[in-house]
Order: C-alpha cells, then sequence, then structure tokens
C-alpha cells in the first residue's frame, strides 16, 4: 500500500513539473512541435478543445489565487498582526493553490490522453530541451 501511495504521490510531482514547464501558448499549434510529435490535425483540435474548455477555469483560479495572495500580504504588513486572521487566509490561499495545481494537472491528463506513448515521449524530451533553455541565464542579463 505504501509504495502505491509513493508511486501515485511521484506520479503527481512528476506531472506537475511537466505542466510547469510547458512552453507558453498554443504548443500544440507551433510547427516545429507539430513537426516533431506528428501531430495530426484531428489532435490539434482535440488539444485545441481541452484547452478551450480549461481556460476559463484557469484563469478563475489563478485570479482566486492572486486575491488571496493580496490578501494575506495584507495581514503581514499591519502592525499589529492577528494569527487567527494570518493562519485562515494562509489556508484559504493553500486550498486555492491545490484547486488551480489540480485543474491544470487534470488538463494535462487530458492533453495527455490524445498523444500516443512515441508523442508524449518525444513531447518530454522537448520539454526537457524547453526547460533547459529557461535556466540558462540570458546575455543581457546579470
Amino acid at each position: 500500500m505504501k509504495r502505491l501511495l509513493l508511486a501515485a504521490l511521484v506520479l503527481v510531482f512528476a506531472a506537475a513539473a511537466f505542466a510547469q514547464n510547458l512552453p507558453p501558448g498554443k504548443w500544440w499549434r507551433r510547427p516545429e512541435i507539430v513537426q516533431t510529435l506528428n501531430l495530426s490535425e484531428e489532435q490539434q483540435n482535440k488539444l485545441e478543445n481541452i484547452f478551450r474548455t480549461s481556460s476559463g477555469d484557469l484563469i478563475d483560479l489563478r485570479g482566486e489565487v492572486e486575491k488571496l495572495n493580496i490578501n494575506l500580504r495584507g495581514d503581514l504588513d499591519q502592525s499589529q498582526l492577528d494569527r487567527a486572521a494570518i493562519r485562515r487566509d494562509a489556508q484559504r490561499l493553500s486550498d486555492a493553490r491545490t484547486r488551480l495545481f489540480e485543474r491544470e494537472l487534470m488538463m494535462l491528463v487530458d492533453m495527455r490522453v490524445v498523444l500516443n506513448d512515441s508523442q508524449w515521449d518525444r513531447m518530454r524530451s522537448q520539454l526537457d530541451r524547453f526547460g533547459a533553455q529557461q535556466l540558462r541565464p540570458r546575455k543581457n542579463q546579470r
């Protein structure tokens, strides 16, 4: 039972890391990704529909997280700290982040179903390269 729980946790964290490394925008419409994954028009349309179905929820959930962040910062900026209010707002923020994570994860699961195993493996390789590029320091930044 412990192994099953551990495997499930590893899967959730791996999926979360994967979701956070997705290239911005509609990656399934990028010519280089379409070509690399050999995505069919039908697959692109299915991915588009999943994105459209999810986007409203994700916008609302991100907005909720941002509002709760602002509330918590406001609590912490008070000269007299109200531990109960801080704890309450922190719990609300944690719950909102969990809802956002779960919705992002379910969108990823829905998108994963559209890809065959070979496409998924190539997508993960693309994301590894994309993540490495994101970590490289830019020449103009110090």
